[in-house]
């Protein structure tokens, strides 16, 4: 796994070595920052960077010019490569390394983000995913801010979050991206 673009290309990221995280593809992470670009200027944004595994989401917006970037993994193995692959990029005054699973920290978080990325496991979706989770993102979303979200395909999309408009749904390999922004008044 690696950073794709930016002022960290092409950078080797460690993985964690646990099945409780599902790291997504080189190329779709790729194709999803590739859409993100004609979405959202990732210039001195920040990003929540939601079942961050490897932190590769995050850290993958940081190297294109976001500000900040939070991570909330709930795993400790994965915490501990997150923490590895911060310092070796030397981001650790960027960033928020949070252990806490997704719904925990959006109950009492307060912070509004610009971009919010959104990996969960995919063999626990229905669960890691929950309709809390979903009610909660779009309350932490800046006003012109973009939730970026990998699904199965499975998954029913269209009113997921209350509040935001689906923007685009993109097939890539067993993935499935969509994008979605505040609703307009």
């Amino acid at each position: 796994m690696r950073i794709n673009s930016g002022i960290f290309r092409g950078r080797i990221l460690k993985s964690p070595q646990t099945a409780l995280t599902h790291p997504m593809g080189d190329r779709e992470k790729l194709a999803l920052f590739n859409s993100l670009s004609s979405t959202i200027s990732l210039d001195g944004i920040s990003v929540l960077d939601c079942y961050a595994g490897s932190g590769a989401l995050g850290l993958e917006a940081l190297s294109r010019g976001a500000s900040t970037a939070t991570f909330i993994e709930k795993d400790k193995t994965a915490i501990t490569t997150i923490k590895e692959n911060v310092s070796a990029l030397g981001l650790l005054p960027n960033t928020k390394i949070i252990k806490s699973s997704t719904q925990n920290f959006l109950e009492t978080n307060s912070s509004k983000f610009d971009l919010i990325l959104l990996d969960p496991p995919y063999d626990h979706f229905d669960t890691e995913f929950s309709p809390a989770v979903a009610t909660a993102i779009p309350r932490i979303l800046s006003k012109n801010g973009i939730v970026a979200l990998s699904h199965p395909a499975a998954v029913d999309i269209a009113a997921l979050f209350p509040g935001l408009e689906l923007i685009s749904t993109k097939k890539y390999a067993a993935a499935h991206i969509s994008l979605y922004k505040a609703q307009e008044a």
